[in-house]
């Protein structure tokens, strides 16, 4: 109790002496602190960490604590008077059963046997895993005062903070929720935006998880197809004409599984085609954090340019950590916000605080930024190194499109008949890769497979799985025809 009133105390004192500098001005040391307040260096560093999350300091690793720039001014707040109407419409479609098929998710979870390469994961390798700042930023968690005791129902306010800063644009922390990762994040979003037998529009190919959770909610996934820009704005207008649907569902950032990115010319148009059929937008933004060091510039989310609430937005910790870290956020404005707040009240009442003050505690440490740019190279890496590979040894697998960001690559396979029977014979060749199928709520065009060069150790393990896969592909051709 004593250190909690210590570090509050510092914080108000730090706070009134902010207008001492100009923005950008450098605030005195913690050494200087120390012996100025009489504090422990531990209580400094809480301090300035809480004047950070409120967005007055910037703290810059090996440099000390500068004062933030001024916000810009807010702009008018948007009309989300909308939602209203579009909330509204439970009494739609004939209500169809709820399904439950977690196949195409267990792919990605389950374990291959020992000595089989990993091509099938979804999560980074251990090796690529910050374990130690994790276990380190763990243990200050459970130092925290309070750390064990109930946390807020909507998040910690401190972590909301860092969310709304991360997402950008005019959100607040008061417009996020914390969650216990993407997957909770999707399926809570569904529920509270569509009705039991309802349409829910997405992309194709997309992410097998939430076209699960849409099926365990009831939804009928209706497909829209992606080409190298991201999904086709045309074909969505077409879609929510031709459906009435009042939700689509996509990845603009790294697509999982094609790596697309949404071209800036579809960007507003795709918004604007959802804001004029009365619908919401889920930016399901799982891959922000695995962008590859020579992408370039990433676009801002789709909610960070939204005063309307047409954007659902969500965000996870825990494909850039670890599977175990699951926490995540979903941002919304307007009214929508109180019906997923409620929703995910009744599903879990909340995160456990330990994780939230873990996750914190993390992305407020000088090892964080070191994590994001090491695996940022190293992604490069392994994903140069596949594509070569697969190149070289697998020019039958065309490979459309080379992602800057995300852990995998998606390939096309010379007919439909080839993908079970490729799978099969890869797994006895002793390579686990991920089926096309599962990505598509419709009749795939053609066969595909997707290969994880995140969950393998490294380029040498990469080109083994590689030289495997061919193997298995000179098995399979001729029982494919």
């Amino acid at each position: 109790m004593q250190e909690r009133s210590s570090v509050a105390e510092l914080a108000s004192s730090l706070r009134r002496e902010l207008n001492r500098y100009s923005p950008g001005g450098k605030l005195p040391s913690s050494r200087a602190l120390v012996e100025r307040f009489k504090v422990s260096p531990v209580t400094v560093s809480r301090a300035v960490a809480q004047l950070a999350a409120e967005g007055l300091v910037v703290t810059r690793p090996g440099s000390g604590a500068f004062r933030a720039e001024p916000p810009a001014t807010a702009p008018d707040p948007g009309d989300t008077s909308w939602q209203e109407v579009s909330l509204s419409g439970d009494s739609g479609p004939e209500v169809v059963p709820r399904t439950v098929d977690a196949s195409g998710v267990l792919v990605t979870l389950a374990a291959p046997p020992p000595g089989v390469v990993e091509f099938n994961g979804g999560y980074l390798h251990p090796g690529l895993q910050p374990e130690r700042a994790l276990a380190a930023a763990l243990a200050r968690a459970g130092r925290r005062p309070g750390a064990w005791g109930r946390p807020p129902t909507d998040g910690l306010a401190e972590l909301r903070a860092w969310f709304a800063r991360e997402i950008g644009g005019t959100l607040g922390g008061s417009d996020v929720l914390i969650t216990a990762g993407g997957q909770s994040a999707l399926a809570t979003a569904l529920r509270a935006l569509a009705p039991p037998g309802a349409p829910v529009l997405v992309e194709s190919p997309t992410y097998p998880g939430m076209l699960a959770a849409a099926r365990a909610t009831g939804l009928r996934p209706v497909p829209v197809p992606v080409d190298a820009d991201g999904v086709r704005p045309e074909l969505l207008e077409s879609a929510f004409r031709a459906t009435g649907a009042r939700v689509f569902v996509c990845q603009p950032l790294f697509q999982n599984p094609t790596g697309s990115v949404l071209a800036p010319e579809r960007r507003e148009r795709i918004v604007r085609a959802a804001r004029a059929a009365g619908a919401f937008v889920v930016e399901d933004d799982f891959a922000r954090h695995l962008v590859h060091e020579d992408a370039g510039p990433l676009p801002e989310p789709l909610a960070a340019h939204d005063p309307d609430g047409v954007v659902v937005h969500v965000r996870s910790l825990t494909k850039i950590t670890s599977p175990s870290l699951r926490v995540g956020a979903l941002a919304a404005r307007g009214p929508v916000l109180e019906r997923l707040r409620a929703i995910q009240v009744v599903d879990s009442f909340f995160v456990p605080r330990p994780l939230q003050e873990a996750a914190l505690e993390l992305v407020g440490s000088p090892a964080w930024e070191r994590h994001l740019r090491a695996v940022a190279a190293e992604l490069a890496t392994r994903r140069t190194a596949m594509t070569a590979a697969l190149r070289t040894r697998l020019p039958e697998l065309a490979l459309p499109h080379v992602p800057s960001g995300g852990g995998s690559v998606w390939l096309r396979l010379p007919g439909q008949e080839a993908e079970p029977v490729l799978v099969s014979a890869a797994l006895r060749a002793g390579v686990a890769v991920a089926p096309g199928r599962p990505y598509h709520c419709a009749e795939p065009p053609a066969g595909h497979i997707r290969l994880s060069f995140a969950a393998v150790s490294g380029p040498a393990e990469i080109a083994e799985g590689v030289r495997r896969l061919r193997a298995a592909w000179d098995e399979a051709r001729p029982r494919a025809r």
